[in-house]
């Protein structure tokens, strides 16, 4: 499951926006382990949207997955990689103080020892992108 960096909780207070780094492939092909974030706090969320929640069962620990819908008591939240795991189907409906909010913006750092020139312009083509809503995904998820 994706934890992310504390940077998240520091800058919440001052701004309306803040950074986190992804661990974990439970939103891979979305997202990939490294990945830097710009998250919205207190953003509107919607079904399809990607957003950071605390962990329902361990508060310190703050995650990110799909919003797949709402539901009696909160959000219904998956990861992109359904073999991954470490989503509602594991823990339930997620209540609505634990969203924190929506990642607008993904930003996927260079490799190490990506140096020759056509790879820099590959990374510069495909590293920044703003994180779009799946809005199907809440079709899709209810098969789970």
């Amino acid at each position: 499951m994706p934890e992310l960096s504390q940077e998240t909780e520091r800058g919440r207070a001052a701004l309306p926006f803040g950074t986190a780094e992804v661990t974990g492939p439970s939103m891979v092909p979305t997202l990939l382990h490294g990945d830097l974030l710009v998250v919205q706090y207190g953003a509107r969320i919607r079904p399809g949207d990607i957003v950071v929640l605390r962990h329902p069962f361990q508060q310190d620990l703050l995650v990110v997955k799909r919003a797949a819908e709402r539901r009696d008591g909160g959000w219904w939240v998956l990861g992109d990689n359904a073999f991954a795991g470490g989503d509602s189907t594991d823990y339930g409906t997620v209540p609505e103080d634990l969203v924190l909010g929506k990642v607008r913006f993904r930003y996927r750092p260079p490799k190490a020892g990506q140096r020759s020139p056509v790879a820099l312009v590959r990374w510069a083509l495909s590293a920044a992108r703003p994180v779009l809503p799946d809005r199907s995904a809440s079709r899709r998820f209810r098969a789970r």
